[in-house]
């Protein structure tokens, strides 16, 4: 009992981390009056810098924290001196929980914790997300008589019993799937228990030979690949001369709880390359994998080969982890001890809800999805914005406890995909055993997949990658039409060989590679051509075995 409780209050352990950090800094005198110190130093620095703002009415500088935070971009927090002082005690305070985190001595994976809970309290402690210590909404009411007030308290009443306090974020009424969103033209021309298979209609008058088959995470609904005309990785495939089609999965329910990761293999891109196969009469298929699904196709792809099974053309691996040897902020969320209570949580319901995990990302990105919120809903009284990205992040999806534990186990917790030591189907996977091309994209400022990590993994397989960075995040990174903000760098041309053996840390790649003002989209185009066989007649829309059932998106998705 006292188990089930801790995992539904404090599912990632923070507040258990946190009182384990508080324990340690205070059996390290030292370390705390070395804290102590420095809240010293800044807080006496605050009234003369203060004055100095008052007598001269210019920029001071202050708080180094203070520099780049869009939440303090209002030029009174620089000029006024009450707010100046305000921001500037405000990060004096914060930065001094943060020194007492490091003066713990805590191991690596509670500190973590401890300093991410420390800097969640103080992000929602900050002064802009309170009306009468944030300037901008002040001037706004004022500007408005009070209305922006007023009607900030209407959605803050409506978002409390409508959304359990969650602020609406988006107008969901501007996008309707089919129409503007997963709104490709094509049909489903399979479905089972667990997928339906979408084969886009072809939009040029001839067609390589070698069809494509997208694996989305599980994680999530497919049309973050297919988000909207001219923002759709897919649309964009179609529209280069290649043949799609895409995994959608069923959203799980309890009847799913024993549905395992083999399943997801078997039911999941086992038959839906058959099923590709058997409507264009193609001898291979190219896997394009995305995320947790780009994992699952390189275990899929690995399963075969190591069959003899050469069904697999080419794999393409957009912000994929294989190499969890440092997964990034979500080491914090895969630990032991958290993984024992998300199987608390899994095993109560059979699944582990989508709107839990959908909060536990929220939370890592608190300032932009939750506390930007606050401000500009509760208190500026804005309605929410028209925004695709936000309308797919907020249509979560469940997963299978058997499924999702083998997989947090034994990759994230584990690592066995990469010691070659994880089992699927009854065989050791060895990612070495698929010689096919690799095309592997990491983003920037992935949090969730660092670029690094994912380099990691595109050198696992039998035959060198080819590896790519591209601007942006986890999202933008798939999200990514050729446009002024996009680039991304590589070494050699992608129409060519692969570029030989890769060094060794992404590092030493990064000091080799080349960045060019294009999308990434714009270079796998010239490399998935090159070998996609050559060009001929778009094959039919499904078969006599496997006719069109509905038109895309389909119905799972909308479960």
């Amino acid at each position: 009992m006292k188990t089930r409780i801790a995992a539904e209050l404090d599912p990632a352990g923070w507040l258990g981390s946190t009182a384990k950090a508080a324990v340690g800094a205070a059996r390290n005198p030292v370390g705390v009056a070395s804290a102590v110190e420095n809240l010293a130093t800044r807080l006496a620095k605050v009234p003369t810098d203060t004055a100095r703002v008052a007598l001269s009415g210019k920029n001071v500088e202050g708080a180094p924290e203070l520099q780049g935070d869009r939440r303090f971009s209002d030029k009174a927090w620089r000029e006024n001196p009450v707010y100046f002082s305000l921001v500037q005690s405000y990060f004096a305070a914060r930065a001094f929980a943060l020194d007492l985190v490091d003066a713990s001595g805590a191991d690596k994976i509670t500190a973590a914790k401890a300093r991410q809970f420390t800097e969640l309290f103080w992000d929602a402690a900050a002064p802009t997300n309170t009306p009468v210590t944030n300037p901008k909404v002040l001037a706004r009411a004022f500007e408005t008589g009070g209305k922006s007030l007023v009607r900030g308290a209407g959605y803050a009443v409506s978002d409390l019993l409508k959304r359990k306090g969650r602020p609406l974020r988006v107008d969901n009424d501007a996008f309707t799937l089919g129409e503007n969103m997963a709104a490709t033209p094509g049909q489903v021309v399979f479905r089972n228990e667990l997928i339906e298979l979408i084969q886009y209609a072809p939009q040029t008058d001839e067609v390589h030979a070698v069809p494509m088959l997208a694996s989305p995470p599980w994680i999530n609904k497919y049309y973050i690949m297919d988000l909207g005309p001219g923002r759709s990785f897919l649309e964009w495939a179609v529209q280069h001369g290649r043949t799609v089609f895409v995994i959608s999965y069923r959203n799980p329910d309890a009847s799913m709880k024993s549905v395992t990761f083999d399943d997801y293999v078997e039911l999941g891109i086992d038959a839906a390359v058959d099923a590709v196969q058997e409507i264009t009469g193609a001898p291979t298929v190219d896997l394009v994998g995305l995320c947790l699904g780009g994992a699952l196709a390189s275990i899929a792809a690995a399963l075969f080969a190591g069959r003899g099974d050469t069904r697999i053309g080419s794999l393409t691996l957009i912000n994929t982890l294989l190499d969890y040897t440092d997964p990034g902020e979500m080491a914090n969320m895969t630990d032991p001890d958290t993984l024992d209570k998300v199987e608390v949580l899994m095993v109560k319901k059979g699944y582990l809800p989508g709107a839990d995990m959908a909060t536990t990302f929220d939370l890592m990105r608190a300032n932009d999805l939750i506390f930007g919120y606050w401000v500009s809903r509760w208190m500026l009284g804005e309605a929410p914005p028209a925004f695709d990205l936000l309308v797919w992040n907020e249509d979560s999806t469940r997963m299978p406890a058997a499924m999702h534990t083998k997989y947090l186990r034994d990759l994230y917790g584990a690592n066995l995909l990469a010691q070659e030591k994880f089992e699927i189907c009854g065989r050791p996977i060895s990612l070495r055993d698929f010689t096919g091309d690799v095309y592997i994209v990491g983003a920037e400022t992935d949090h969730i997949v660092p670029w690094e990590s994912s380099y990691k993994g595109a050198r696992l397989f039998g035959k060198d990658a080819r590896y790519v960075l591209s601007n942006g995040g986890h999202i933008a990174g798939i999200v990514n039409p050729p446009g002024k903000k996009s680039w991304s760098k590589a070494v050699g041309a992608p129409e060519g060989e692969q570029a030989g053996a890769l060094p060794a840390t992404g590092a030493e790649w990064d000091g080799k590679a080349t960045r060019r003002d294009r999308s990434w989209w714009e270079d796998w185009a010239k490399w998935g051509s090159a070998r996609a066989g050559a060009l001929q007649a778009p094959p039919s829309m499904g078969s006599e075995t496997h006719p069109p059932l509905v038109a895309a998106p389909g119905t799972y998705v909308r479960s």
